[in-house]
């Protein structure tokens, strides 16, 4: 059968991701800190935006509704048709469209994934990591695999080698060399017995010479804690003077050389919305405390009405810059808003919760808020993804109270506490 090229014409409906509708719905899965960087960023780059202070009267543009809900863009400057309520339904109703750079977009793929949590790496990950690119081979990496779980968080081994070497029927010669091995991996310092030793090892790999601070750190580390410089001065002959430089030079070493991969880090949670009970009501309130207000500088439009003060570039510049400066605002309102929808539908399911806790918890799935509210599955995962209520029962993240539709069995179970 012969081949043969051919064109043709078909015509498509396809709804393309504009860089407005990919801004909003970045604003959405932000958690609460991620806004805020992200509002003093733009605010950074966009002389048009300007932060409210606090106790300044706002303009209409600016205004916040009590619900949440902000007011329309009077402002004749800006296209209306530039500006329509976001359709999230008819964009995220397709399983998968294309955005402006004609990439492909899966939502169900995209929101497995959505807002990661990273760990920091431990300092037994990175000292195992670093033990298989050494030269330690056969009992010797074995062994030093034993004394990297023997150190503890600050990297010093506690428990002495003598001791290990029995426990475990090895050769003490061969323990002593599976720890200097050790000794020479990063951080600088791990693996010593003492804080004297600790900074000896520091010293050798900095490749400092300097004799002296040698022998203060073998001498005298107990005389620098206790202060006395004075006999330190006389015991080394130098002058007190010098003494200084050294403790200076000292401050310079880390005395806890595991401190950077040590524990995890406290992660203070601020609620972004409040379920408050008035009488026999749950209140649904927005915490708007440190989310910086914007508004458009009163400047720049004044400057784009005034006939003649500009032109050619600096307007179109003006205009684009006002564009984008009023997308944001209406991102975050969209943002907002939906946040206090979500939560609203949360709490007509949960209200049994809200009262008793979480052993009255109503097997709740996303499909169910997304139906009671008019949005899609991926809209309400996006915004209860990372965001945490304040409830009388406690603080939870939105999602604790929904699974996804595929584990709706699993909702029968009981829950499990945040």
């Amino acid at each position: 059968m012969a081949q043969e090229l051919r064109q043709s014409l078909k015509l498509t409906q396809q709804l393309i991701m504009t860089p407005q509708l990919q801004q909003a719905i970045k604003l959405l899965q932000l958690t609460r800190m991620e806004l805020v960087d992200a509002i003093q960023q733009e605010i950074l780059e966009n002389p048009i935006l300007e932060e409210i202070d606090e106790g300044e009267e706002t303009d209409a543009v600016n205004k916040e509704l009590p619900n949440g809900e902000a007011q329309e863009e009077p402002d004749r400057l800006l296209s209306t048709s530039d500006f329509r309520e976001i359709d999230w339904k008819q964009y995220l109703d397709r399983q998968s469209v294309d955005d402006y750079q004609g990439g492909g977009y899966d939502d169900e793929d995209r929101s497995e994934y959505e807002s990661p949590v990273t760990r920091a790496t431990s300092l037994t990950e990175h000292l195992e990591w670093q033990l298989q690119m050494s030269d330690l081979e056969g009992l010797r990496r074995r062994i030093a695999l034993h004394l990297i779980g023997e150190l503890n968080d600050d990297g010093y081994l506690t428990r002495p080698l003598a001791d290990i070497a029995a426990a475990q029927n090895w050769d003490p010669d061969d323990v002593e060399e599976a720890l200097l091995g050790i000794q020479e991996f990063d951080p600088a310092g791990v693996g010593a017995r003492d804080l004297r030793e600790c900074l000896l090892i520091q010293m050798r790999l900095t490749k400092n010479d300097n004799a002296v601070l040698k022998k203060l750190i073998e001498h005298h580390l107990d005389d620098i804690e206790k202060r006395n410089y004075k006999r330190v001065a006389q015991s080394l002959g130098v002058a007190m003077e010098d003494v200084g430089v050294l403790i200076d030079e000292l401050r310079h070493f880390e005395p806890k050389p595991g401190r950077p991969f040590g524990g995890i880090p406290t992660q203070h949670i601020v609620p972004d919305i409040y379920i408050v009970k008035v009488g026999d009501e749950y209140v649904v309130v927005l915490n708007d405390d440190g989310l910086p207000r914007l508004r458009v500088s009163r400047y720049y439009r004044e400057l784009l009405q005034a006939d003649g003060k500009a032109r050619g570039k600096e307007r179109e510049y003006i205009q684009e810059r006002l564009r984008s400066a009023a997308w944001m605002i209406r991102s975050i309102h969209q943002r907002q808003r939906t946040i206090y929808k979500v939560t609203k539908s949360i709490v007509k399911f949960q209200r049994a919760f809200l009262e008793k806790g979480v052993t009255v918890l109503t097997p709740l799935i996303l499909r169910d808020v997304a139906e009671d509210i008019g949005m899609h599955e991926s809209t309400i995962s996006r915004a209860t993804t990372n965001k945490y209520v304040h409830t009388p029962q406690g603080i939870y993240e939105l999602k604790f109270f929904s699974i996804r539709a595929s584990n709706r069995g699993a909702a029968t179970r009981s829950p499990r506490k945040p």
